[in-house]
């Protein structure tokens, strides 16, 4: 008893000290993704890089709607190292139902896509990702990638520069290369202002990082 009352207390200490570093209304969303152990393999650089939550466009219905049940699927729960007990996933049958209700919540939404035409398109060091107050980062399909429904009604595309023969990355390298820039500029902006806009600047600057103890 003695031990779990200890390693409660360890749980709730870690949860305390890491609140301060998670990017507030910043989601990432998996569209139609093909392998279950990818969206596991996500929701850990989701939960790692403090990410608010996780979104998934899931057709097929190969997660369970409710998360309490989606933190016992194994496949998932295994690649994600445990994440998904921590991290908030919600599941939507369609690109469309999930646009609708991020739209209704007043999310932004970016995609990210090598090669996309007719739509703003820059490279992942180019952009500024503290212009809209709440953000929705969109992956696409391992295999076919972003959707056209997608790119129509996001903001921009994103694209990290690539330099060698192969032009792409699997998933989970591509969101977690993706996922650190945005949240990094992201802490960075809620470190040194309390409201939108660049107003209520702090006196003094909240940490961005949490550093190794000795």
């Amino acid at each position: 008893m003695e031990e779990r009352a200890e390693s409660k207390r360890s749980v709730r200490k870690r949860a305390d000290e890491i609140k301060p570093f998670r990017c507030k209304n910043l989601i990432a969303v998996l569209e139609n993704p093909t392998d279950v152990k990818n969206i596991g393999t996500v929701i850990r650089n989701v939960n790692a890089l403090g990410v608010e939550k996780v979104y998934v466009v899931d057709p097929r219905r190969s997660l369970p709607d409710d998360w309490q049940d989606l933190r016992d699927q194994k496949a998932v729960s295994k690649t994600s190292v445990s994440a998904v007990k921590w991290t908030f996933v919600k599941r939507f049958d369609s690109t469309a139902e999930c646009f609708d209700h991020l739209e209704k919540e007043g999310f932004k939404s970016i995609v990210t896509s090598p090669h996309v035409k007719g739509k703003a398109s820059i490279f992942l060091h180019e952009g500024d990702f503290t212009v809209h107050h709440k953000l929705a980062v969109w992956f696409g399909s391992e295999a076919i990638g972003i959707s056209d429904v997608a790119v129509a009604r996001s903001e921009m595309c994103i694209s990290i520069p690539m330099f060698g023969m192969i032009e792409s990355l699997n998933l989970g390298t591509s969101s977690g290369i993706v996922l650190y820039e945005i949240a990094k500029q992201r802490r960075e902006y809620q470190s040194r202002y309390r409201l939108r806009k660049r107003r209520g600047e702090r006196p003094t600057p909240l940490p961005t990082v949490i550093h190794p103890q000795v």
